[in-house]
């Protein structure tokens, strides 16, 4: 089993990428399914439980999606689908006859960025492990095992008409295109982050130059309230881009605009609870994992806006 010393994936700000995108250089609508090559292993501690974690990604066979094992309790599994989604506030969480997994979306984020179709992951506590803030450390375990392809074709939820959810000022939308794109636009008082916007299309290369490395961010007001409500017990400078009134307390930002590539990280973890890789152009407006969440559960077959599709191998999209 393959083990990642996370220390290393904590100082990245000049690191260069290129040693690592020329084994990935394969692309998210590829036709077939796939799972990593062999087990590998990452250890950490949960943001707002504060207790140390081990998970252990495994192969998984075609069509058996993403799903969480308890190994704490009795091998309990939780599938990663919107209909077990509890709780959207601050992270993700995932609950299944009372059984809870809390913090999932920087993992499901890497592992949909990457393109991973069917994984288990055995983990031995209540809480995904934070490790740096960001979804790297995942890329880097997933890159460590390898990507396998499997004998079962992809099936791609393809976006027909325009969806959108609103509340109040913010906005999430999703209207048809040929790939998967995001533009997110975020605007915080506060004069570190500010407004910020940018515009991609989503492949295993993009996904791992420009989105994994940001990390998630909080702010030193509100840390006391959250900890007296039993939240970010685990938080610290080494997971979080903390901010003062005025400034950032922990060093230099990995990129300028690192709150909102955050937030397309959180949202493509977020909609990857649909279960499906999606086709679609969304633009999001000072969204959350609220409306992330909302969204998702749009994105079904049973959506009269969706439309299952496979890619032949000459990628050429075909109605299921």
């Amino acid at each position: 089993m393959l083990q990642i010393d996370t220390f290393h994936c904590r100082t990245i700000a000049s690191e260069t990428m290129a040693a690592v995108l020329h084994i990935i250089r394969w692309e998210i609508w590829s036709p077939m399914q796939r799972t990593i090559c062999q087990e590998v292993e990452i250890s950490g501690v949960g943001l707002h439980s504060g207790k140390l974690v081990t998970a252990t990604l495994c192969p998984a066979r075609e069509h058996s999606g993403i799903t969480f094992c308890r190994t704490d309790l009795q091998g309990f599994e939780i599938p990663a689908h919107m209909k077990h989604v509890s709780r959207v506030v601050l992270a993700t969480t995932l609950m299944k006859r009372g059984v809870m997994l809390s913090t999932v979306e920087h993992l499901l984020s890497a592992l949909y960025g990457l393109g991973i179709d069917n994984l288990t992951v055995n983990i031995d506590s209540l809480e995904v492990p934070i490790v740096d803030g960001s979804a790297l450390p995942f890329a880097r375990l997933i890159h460590k095992a390898g990507i396998c392809q499997q004998s079962a074709p992809r099936e791609f939820l393809k976006i027909t008409e325009p969806i959108t959810i609103e509340d109040g000022e913010k906005f999430i939308k999703i209207r048809p295109a040929d790939s998967f794109q995001i533009h997110y636009e975020i605007d915080f008082e506060h004069p570190k982050i500010g407004i910020q916007s940018i515009e991609l299309e989503i492949t295993p290369e993009k996904y791992f130059s420009e989105i994994a490395y940001a990390r998630t961010f909080g702010f030193l007001s509100e840390v006391e309230q959250l900890r007296k409500s039993n939240l970010i017990r685990g938080g610290s400078l080494e997971n979080a881009v903390v901010l003062s009134q005025t400034d950032i307390l922990n060093g230099d930002l990995r990129s300028q605009d690192e709150f909102v590539r955050h937030k397309i990280l959180d949202l493509i973890g977020d909609i990857a609870l649909c279960s499906y890789p999606i086709m679609g152009h969304i633009h999001a407006f000072k969204a959350g994992h609220a409306l992330h969440t909302r969204l998702a559960r749009q994105l079904s077959p049973n959506n009269t806006s969706c439309e299952i599709v496979c890619k032949s191998p000459t990628s050429q999209t075909v109605p299921v």
